[in-house]
């Protein structure tokens, strides 16, 4: 083939189309591509790892961390060039193998992935069990892939992905009946993806037992159906025969393997790893919905907004999971610091959702941090009137809306929502310290306060902000020497927060550690803190403490003693 007569530098500039044309030393590159990798920027990566590559074609390790790039961006048939170049070169690298294989499925070169195990290319045991069942099956050779599904079944701690995609291989070819005794041999053991679950009740409607299929459809999914699954639950109440579409080609099976893969790594592997195989999965199978929502939540955590916004894009509007999507889509957009671009999509989505709260629990959550409070207040309105009260979402709303309500000034209904939020979330330590923290701040009920954060601390005990609302409670209270002590472990949590610097000076000033509270004071001042509190501070370190607070009406604190 063409690729094998061409040059490492032709391979590197053939991929690498921002690459300069002359090949020179450049270890800016490598170091921008180093500082790229750190920031999980893949483009940055795929061009300065290019750009090094041309002056050293050969090195491993360059390869290694361009192939990289390129997979996370899901550009796999730029990759491909490398990695058989890497292959050529006799590098080891399971990123190359997994490229190699991942093209390999998608072009149908079945006979290429056997040539590739034989050779001695691994990803891992359950990847290369299942990839051989697969292109067995790629290849028609039915009887083979049953034999090497069996395989992987026999294999300690494999045997649920091998029962699986058995069953997947076999309803694929119409072979429903063998497809369910296998689902069913393992009993209530089975171990359900969401992908097999559907795959299990589709096959139990195609063998005319939509009441088993429902009765399954119930066990896995419980009450709380998402769109997809409620429209599966509905066709089978219907008494329609549901087709089968979970797993239909080699290349489906492939895709629902790497998914399976990232689902499993994902607790333990860094997630531009987990992404890999994400990446893979979407690449083999573009409508697989849970692939590309993943790869979606992967770039979102990885803080690769514009790469994150172009996923959730991909899912089509007809798709059962569009707006779920969307709220990905706005959530990333609002990370980005695009808010009207965030508000636009979720304005557009309530008008076609017009009964989903999630939807406008979204809206309500941008436009309160665009400062549009009472649009924000009634877009919460509008998510409390579609939950119901046992929508694990609901406390959270009405803790939204409490704070709406407390920055619009209108206390009481705050006061309202951050109980009903409680009523819902007992003892949560979010709503415990906004509330507890404010009715300190307006010298209400401070006894049930103190209650509140104390629970609050014990909860979270290493929370900053937490810490710092018993201490402020404990000040207002006039314990000051229990104060200073609370205050100063929340200055060694958040060392850097004005607030917190600023309740400490007051809680020193307040045992007489004058020197102290203005050192205090002064460090607040170079954290930051809100126009109107910087004027506060600065009055305090002219006038001291207690002449502030007798000039805003309030009880001198009268313990300190003079001026140093």
């Amino acid at each position: 083939m063409l690729r094998n007569t061409l040059t490492a530098g032709v391979i590197v500039a053939t991929v690498f189309s921002a690459a300069p044309a002359v090949a020179q030393v450049d270890m800016g590159a490598y170091l921008a591509g180093r500082q790229a990798a750190t920031d999980n920027d893949f483009a940055g990566g795929a061009l300065y790892f290019g750009q090094a590559l041309e002056a050293d074609p050969g090195n491993p390790l360059l390869l290694d961390s361009a192939l990289a790039s390129l997979v996370a961006l899901g550009e796999f048939d730029k990759a491909e060039i490398l990695a058989r170049e890497m292959v050529r070169l006799e590098r080891t690298s399971q990123i190359a193998d997994l490229t190699i294989n991942v093209v390999d499925a998608s072009t149908g070169n079945w006979d290429g992935i056997f040539e590739a195990l034989e050779g001695g290319r691994s990803i891992g045991p359950l990847i290369d069990g299942l990839t051989q069942a697969w292109a067995h099956m790629g290849n028609g050779n039915i009887r083979r892939a049953l034999g090497q599904f069996d395989q992987v079944i026999e294999t300690e701690g494999m045997e649920v992905y091998g029962v699986t995609h058995k069953a997947y291989a076999l309803a694929s070819v119409g072979n429903f009946e063998e497809a369910e005794a296998l689902f069913s041999t393992r009993g209530t053991d089975m171990e359900y993806s969401r992908q097999s679950a559907i795959a299990r009740i589709e096959i139990l409607s195609q063998l005319g037992r939509n009441a088993d299929a429902l009765a399954i459809l119930q066990a896995i999914f419980g009450a709380r159906l998402d769109p997809a699954v409620a429209d599966l639950r509905d066709a089978l109440e219907a008494g329609e025969t549901l087709p089968y579409s979970a797993v239909q080609t080699p290349r489906a099976g492939m895709a629902d393997m790497y998914l399976t893969v990232a689902v499993l790594v994902q607790s333990d592997a860094p997630d531009t790893y987990t992404l890999l195989f994400a990446r893979a999965a979407t690449y083999l199978a573009p409508e697989n919905t849970p692939a590309v929502l993943m790869s979606a939540a992967l770039l979102e955590r990885l803080g690769q907004y514009d790469l994150a916004n172009t996923a959730y894009a991909g899912i089509a509007r007809d798709d059962p999971s569009f707006s779920s999507a969307e709220i990905g889509r706005a959530e990333v957009l609002r990370a980005a610091g695009k808010r009207d671009a965030a508000i636009e999509v979720l304005e557009a989505l309530s008008r076609s959702y017009p009964d989903l709260p999630q939807v406008f629990a979204g809206k309500g959550d941008v436009l309160r941090e665009a400062n549009r409070l009472n649009d924000a207040k009634t877009a919460y309105t509008r998510a409390l009137s579609l939950y119901d009260d046992t929508a694990p979402a609901k406390w959270i709303v009405y803790y939204t809306r409490g704070i709406t309500n407390h920055q619009l000034d209108l206390w009481p209904e705050a006061e309202a929502d951050f109980r009903a939020a409680l009523a819902l979330a007992p003892d949560n330590p979010q709503v415990l310290n906004y509330l507890g923290y404010s009715l300190v701040e307006r010298g209400e009920k401070l006894d049930e306060a103190l209650a509140m954060i104390e629970t609050a601390v014990a909860a979270m005990p290493d929370n900053g902000a937490i810490v710092d609302s018993l201490g402020w409670v404990l000040f207002r209270l006039g314990q000051y020497e229990e104060a200073v002590a609370v205050l100063e472990r929340a200055v060694t949590l958040e060392a850097v927060d004005p607030v917190i610097n600023d309740h400490l000076g007051d809680a020193f000033w307040a045992v007489g550690r004058t020197t102290e509270a203005r050192f205090q004071w002064q460090r607040a001042l170079s954290f930051g803190p809100e126009d109107v509190d910087a004027q506060r501070i600065r009055d305090k370190l002219d006038r001291g403490l207690d002449l502030v607070l007798i000039s805003e009406g309030e009880e001198p604190i009268r313990l300190a003693r003079g001026n140093d």
